[in-house]
């Protein structure tokens, strides 16, 4: 492992034992939530028609500056977000610039993380107070002043949600490639469904030649279809966290919050 390497473990580490906002997970595992960032044109037409053939939905973290925009094969426009609200996927938001909260002061990241929200506001009349970091790029800074203002916030940082679920980083599995990285991923369902707890993929678009952050939709319906036959339940962020009494980031006598050591 290289220093960097090292570095980036570190700071995992960090960034997930400290400004925690927990809630217990209890036994409503196991949960499987499929989400997509940005988001990419085809993460709806291709993995949310998926996903609806199985009777499920999935989450979607928008950064609404990119709308019309020509990233990753083409960026979601407004009709989609309202076809997806309608179809009953959820809208999640990851600010307006897509920004980095590890590249400009953090002033700057909580503004355009609540232009992004009320951009969202504006387009579809909805509140998207569950969140993704661009990049991942979480802060302990951005952790502890975002924290109280959202229901969630979703990391990269790879692992199971569970047995208490951290609102604050929510951990997510990258989804990248083609069929032939199942095999990894489907492991990692069987984990989740012995651990009983919460695993959340992430990806952006989903087509035949995806981009490097993308996958095919070979890859995602078999992961879509082993979960569903392997017991797993398929869920939004928002219908976990409903499941879990969380609303608007208030659980009643559920939410505990770590403190620094």
């Amino acid at each position: 492992m290289t220093f960097r390497s090292h570095l980036g473990v570190l700071r995992r580490k960090v960034l997930c034992s400290l400004y925690r906002r927990t809630v217990s997970l209890g036994d409503l595992g196991p949960i499987i939530t499929f989400s997509f960032d940005d988001f990419p044109r085809t993460a709806y037409a291709a993995g949310g028609s998926i996903l609806e053939r199985y009777g499920a939905h999935g989450t979607y973290y928008v950064a609404a500056g990119l709308m019309n925009s020509n990233e990753l094969g083409g960026q979601f426009h407004a009709d989609d977000l309202h076809s997806l609200l309608d179809k009953g996927h959820e809208l999640g938001s990851q600010t307006f610039r897509h920004s980095s909260s590890r590249c400009v002061p953090l002033a700057a990241f909580r503004d355009d993380v609540e232009k992004g929200r009320g951009a969202l506001r504006d387009l579809t009349g909805t509140d998207p107070t569950n969140f993704a970091y661009p990049y991942g790029h979480a802060t302990l800074r951005s952790k502890k002043e975002l924290g109280p203002t959202l229901t969630s916030s979703r990391s990269n940082f790879p692992g199971f949600n569970g047995p208490d679920v951290d609102l604050n980083l929510l951990k997510a599995n990258r989804l990248y490639g083609d069929i032939d990285q199942s095999t990894s991923a489907e492991k990692l369902i069987l984990e989740n469904a012995a651990r009983k707890s919460w695993l959340i993929f992430y990806t952006h678009d989903v087509r035949a030649n995806p981009s490097p952050y993308g996958c095919t939709p070979a890859l995602f319906e078999s992961l879509v279809s082993f979960a569903a036959h392997n017991g797993s339940r398929i869920l939004t962020v928002r219908d976990v966290l409903a499941e879990l009494g969380v609303q608007n980031g208030h659980a009643k006598d559920q939410v505990h919050f770590g403190v620094p050591v």
